[in-house]
Order: C-alpha cells, then structure tokens, then sequence
C-alpha cells in the first residue's frame, strides 16, 4: 500500500514539474529556485509602452490646450464680444483710436476733465501703487501736492469740496473711472475755460454716468476717457490739443 502511495506522489510531482515548465517555456533550475529568462524583455516592453503612452498624451494636451482651446475661446469672443475682445479700444469723432475704457490716461489740456493721480504717470506696463502707509509722511506730502495742484487750477472751488478720489492714488494707477460727484466739482473751470454753459456739462455728466454693475456691486462712476469723448464733440477741439 505505502510502495503504490510512493508511485503516485511520484507521478504528481512529475506532473506538477511539466506543468511549470510548460507554462514558463525553458527555465533553469537554480539553487535558489527558478528564474525566467523572459522577465528582461517583458518589462522592456512595459516601459516602452508607459513612455509612448506619455508621449501620445503630451502631444495631445499640447494640441488641445496651446491650440485647439486658445481658438475656439478667441473665435467665440471675436463672434460674441468683438469689442471688449479687443481691448474696449475708444475712437474720436474721425475714427482714430484715443484709448481704452479699461485704462485711464491724463489729460494735459484743463479744459477737460481730470481722473485720479496715478503713481505710475499712466504707465500701462507698471501698472501699481506706491502703498503708503496712512502715517507715512511721503504720502501726506503727496495729497498736499495734490490739493495745491487742484487748487492752481480750481481757484473757484473750496477744498473741502473736492471728492476724495481727486486727491488720491487708486490702486492700479489706471483707474479709468471717477464718482460722479468728481466729475460735477470740475464743471466751474471747464465752463470758465470752454464756454460751455454750467447747466449742459452737467447734463453731460449724467449722460455719462454708469450705474451700479447688476444693479448691486460697486458705486455710480464716470469713465474720464468716455466724459471726455462727449466734451470734444462738444467744444470741437483738435485731438492733439489734449
């Protein structure tokens, strides 16, 4: 009985045997058990796939991202807001571009209106603020420098009139825009300086003046650039005279 229990282990083990060397083609027998000889190539052939892998997906992202997207967004903006696509660009009465609404500018000539101070001169490649502190003494020198500019120019108005925003740096130095109010407290040397009755540049202020965006967020504002677009028409004054 124990010699026919022999015979058939011996004949699982044989099958066992060629089993596995069936199933993992020619191996050899080490002391330490049995190594592959296809290991090296299959483990190449997965990195070759994970690098072309990587590859496909690059050129693809690149394609879709730096290509296809950039396109298709420009191609919608140029169909649905070509103006504000463009820069919001603003044109004089002959056509010719004179700035962006998005950008404030200063205007020499103080026959139009003046927006706020700029700590950048109306750089629009340094964009910034000088971000003094409130106790700092080179910003009270500068608000003083500004009320004796306003003052210069504005005999006829009292400081204590004067809106805030005249006086101080918004915090871009391009604030394209100024309050209402800013606006109206001009309206004596423009008057003065163009001819222009008081109560007609008043209703040009009021024609120019934007409400609050969706009815809620931000102040009503005036766009200087805008205002004085409308002031040109008006007084017919060359656009290099500005």
């Amino acid at each position: 009985m124990s010699g026919f229990y022999r015979m058939m282990s011996g004949r699982r083990f044989a099958a066992h045997e060629k089993a596995e060397s069936g199933g993992q083609g020619h191996n050899k027998r080490t002391g330490t058990g049995t190594v592959s000889e296809g290991q090296p190539e299959r483990q190449e052939m997965r990195g070759s796939t994970v690098i072309g892998v990587a590859l496909r997906t690059s050129v693809l992202m690149i394609l879709l991202c730096g290509l296809a997207y950039p396109l298709v967004s420009t191609g919608v903006a140029q169909v649905l807001f070509p103006q504000q696509a463009n820069g919001s660009m603003l044109r004089d009465a002959e056509g010719r571009v004179v700035g962006s609404e998005l950008i404030g500018q200063s205007f020499a000539d103080s026959a139009f209106f003046q927006g706020r101070v700029s700590s950048v001169d109306y750089n629009g490649a340094g964009s910034g603020s000088s971000n003094y502190a409130p106790s700092n003494p080179a910003l009270i020198q500068r608000v003083k420098d500004s009320i004796a500019d306003w003052q210069k120019h504005n005999p006829d108005v009292p400081v204590s009139q004067v809106p805030v925003d005249l006086i101080t740096n918004s915090g871009s130095g391009l604030d394209p825009h100024i309050s209402p109010q800013a606006a109206r407290v001009q309206i004596p040397r423009i008057s003065g300086l163009t001819g222009i009755p008081q109560d007609q540049l008043r209703a040009l202020v009021q024609e120019q003046t934007e409400g609050r965006s969706a009815g809620v967020f931000g102040e009503p504002r005036v766009n200087v650039l805008k205002l004085n677009l409308a002031l040109e028409a008006q007084i017919k004054v060359e656009p290099a005279k500005r």
